[in-house]
C-alpha cells in the first residue's frame, strides 16, 4: 500500500487538530487550497469530523489524528 496526494492531504489536515483539547476544530476556508477543501469533505465523508469544512474530530477521527500524530514522531526519529 503506497500513499496518494490525497491521502496525504487527508493526514496534513488530521494533524492540525489539537489532540489536547476536544473543543479546538477546524474551518477550512472557501479560499484554501483546493487540496485541502477536498481533503476536509472527503475527512467529512469518511466520519472523521463534523463538518464538511472541518469543524470538530468524531471518535473515529481523534483515533485517526491520534495514529497520525504518533506515527509522524516515530518518523522524524529522535531529536
Amino acid at each position: 500500500m503506497s500513499s496518494t496526494p490525497e491521502i496525504i492531504a487527508e493526514m496534513d489536515l488530521l494533524l492540525m487538530f489539537d489532540l489536547t483539547s476536544a473543543q479546538a476544530g477546524i474551518k477550512i476556508h472557501k479560499s484554501a487550497k483546493p487540496e485541502s477543501i477536498a481533503a476536509a469533505q472527503r475527512l467529512f465523508d469518511k466520519g472523521f469530523v463534523d463538518q464538511p469544512d472541518g469543524g470538530y474530530l468524531t471518535h473515529l477521527g481523534i483515533e485517526a489524528a491520534d495514529h497520525a500524530a504518533h506515527l509522524m514522531t516515530l518518523l522524524k526519529g529522535p531529536e
